[in-house]
């Protein structure tokens, strides 16, 4: 067993810091750009008056960022080399975001907006794995070009964790002797609404509320008639992007049909278990940060003459959090791996679902928890000046809270965990009877 970092890793995350210093930093700094990452960012990036969706200035300047990384070849490294990528491995993907992250706030790497100089791209695996060559082409290329954006359009407002009890409905109709879809329904959540030209629309076409067969996804125009944005969400973390959506007497001809009719639970699924290892390699990389910054203040601090970090008060919650940041990167790093270990033979896509997709739940509903609580007590190590907008710790306890939520609830993953503990799926499935 060899835990050391790959050489053509390292030097290359070290590639990836002499580009930020080179080309992003002075970007940053430039022009008062400085205003999206300190105390007023969340002035700066929301705009109050036009229902606090993300100012176009600050949407501007994520563009120019990966624009730039584009150029210099980092932006699509997760994408296949056919689209101008690396065929960058989960590993890889992991131990960057996880560096990104633990760098703190940044024009480098701002996930409010999904935002990385090294690009996380979940609808270039949908559409490969589902989509026919011409949707590949208009939605692959098209979205590396700007051209095509796609919202997701699964989540309703009352079914949230269970698609499988989806409202929304779409039956055959044909106008104008064209055959096609009338879909009628609601969604929630359904971010970038208000860019995208397409949204990803899930609706039940078959079978009975509860069956995971019979749900179809289509690639609904945005605009199109009957397609309303009905109201944005202000969330706890601003700006928001995340609307809800109503659907009346929406039609779409056939070839707007994503995958097999009836089959698009799968779609749903298809990229789950890349955007949670990324995600909690991104979550690791912020409570990192936490502590470090924590322990650097906890030093430098003198309160009634002695260094803050002298008290065991101070010591042991950050040796806690610290320690379980040390297991928890082995565990996502392993993880990753593992994933690229399977994708690497034949149907690694389906086999990483049934073999290892609860220790893809525990790393991303673990580090979810954990940024969440080295915020907490970053704030709490600094005081006043902790809590105050003047630090990042609230911007990221804001930012990743979601993430127990938004990113597969922990509820759910943790009943994934626990199938497949106890027996009821994965490979101890039938080991108890």
């Amino acid at each position: 067993m060899d835990f050391d970092i790959p050489a053509d890793l390292a030097a290359y995350v070290a590639e990836l810091d002499a580009f930020i210093e080179a080309e992003i930093k002075p970007l940053e700094e430039a022009d008062d750009n400085i205003r999206f990452f300190d105390h007023r960012r969340e002035w700066a990036r929301t705009d109050f008056e036009n229902g606090g969706l993300p100012r176009h200035e600050w949407e501007a300047l994520l563009v120019e960022a990966t624009r730039r990384a584009d150029a210099a070849g980092h932006w699509r490294f997760s994408a296949p080399k056919k689209y101008g990528g690396k065929d960058g491995t989960n590993l890889w993907m992991a131990v960057i975001r996880d560096h990104f992250a633990a760098r703190g706030l940044g024009l480098h790497n701002d996930l409010q907006n999904e935002h990385s100089i090294v690009g996380n791209f979940p609808f270039v695996n949908m559409f490969e794995h589902f989509g026919t060559p011409e949707q590949q082409d208009e939605f692959i290329n098209g979205g590396f070009a700007r051209t095509r954006r796609t919202a997701f359009g699964l989540t309703e407002p009352r079914h949230g964790s269970d698609a499988t009890h989806m409202e929304t409905r779409a039956v055959p109709e044909t106008r104008d002797g064209v055959p096609g879809w009338r879909i009628d329904g609601e969604k929630m959540w359904t971010t970038g609404m208000h860019v995208a030209t397409h949204c990803a629309t899930f609706a039940r076409t078959s079978g009975a509320d509860g069956d995971a067969r019979g749900i179809t996804c289509f690639l609904v125009p945005n605009p199109t008639e009957g397609l309303v944005i009905e109201e944005y969400l202000w969330t706890f973390n601003m700006p928001t992007d995340h609307p809800r959506v109503s659907f009346t007497n929406v039609w779409v001809p056939d070839s707007a049909i994503l995958g097999p009719v009836g089959g698009g639970l799968a779609i749903a699924q298809s990229f789950v278990h890349q955007n949670r290892i990324r995600q909690a390699a991104s979550s690791l990389g912020a409570a990192t940060f936490c502590v470090e910054e924590s322990v650097r203040y906890a030093r430098e601090r003198k309160p009634f003459g002695e260094e803050l970090a002298r008290n065991q008060a101070i010591q042991f919650p950050l040796v806690e959090l610290a320690t379980q940041c040390e297991m928890l990167r082995l565990l996502i790093r392993k993880t990753a791996w593992d994933m690229d270990r399977l994708e690497a033979e034949e149907g690694g896509h389906k086999r990483i679902e049934r073999e290892l997709s609860d220790k893809v739940s525990m790393c991303n509903y673990w580090a979810n928890r954990l940024v969440c609580e080295a915020a907490d007590r970053a704030m709490q190590v600094h005081g006043g000046i902790g809590y105050s907008r003047h630090k990042p710790f609230e911007h990221i306890y804001r930012h990743h809270r979601r993430y127990r939520i938004t990113e597969g609830a922990e509820e759910i993953q943790m009943r994934k965990v626990g199938a497949f503990l106890f027996g009821y799926l994965g490979p101890r499935r039938g080991m108890f009877g």
